[in-house]
């Protein structure tokens, strides 16, 4: 069985979040809440762990506040990320 790539809130909210491989092979973290915002990073690591970054994209969609909890899981894991203009 393959690792899980996207999450879902479960407070009833819209928020999603996932990451997936680019045509380059680099890591990308994707944010949307539903509405308005999308919100795309790039991991900055050579070899990002997977599991680590599923882990941080799990709790953080299963918080209220998302966002927040999203960049305080990822620094607890020591996972850059690099924001992509979008």
């Amino acid at each position: 069985m393959g690792l899980q790539h996207t999450f879902h809130a479960p407070h009833g909210g819209a928020d999603f979040l996932g990451w997936r491989k680019n045509r380059h092979g680099l890591t990308e973290i994707v944010y949307d809440d539903g509405v308005a915002r999308r919100i795309t990073w790039r991991v900055a690591s050579d070899d990002p762990s997977e599991a680590r970054i599923s882990e941080a994209l799990r709790l953080a969609v299963g918080s209220i506040r998302v966002l927040p909890t999203l960049y305080d899981e990822l620094k607890k894991r020591a996972i850059a990320i690099e924001r992509i203009a979008s």
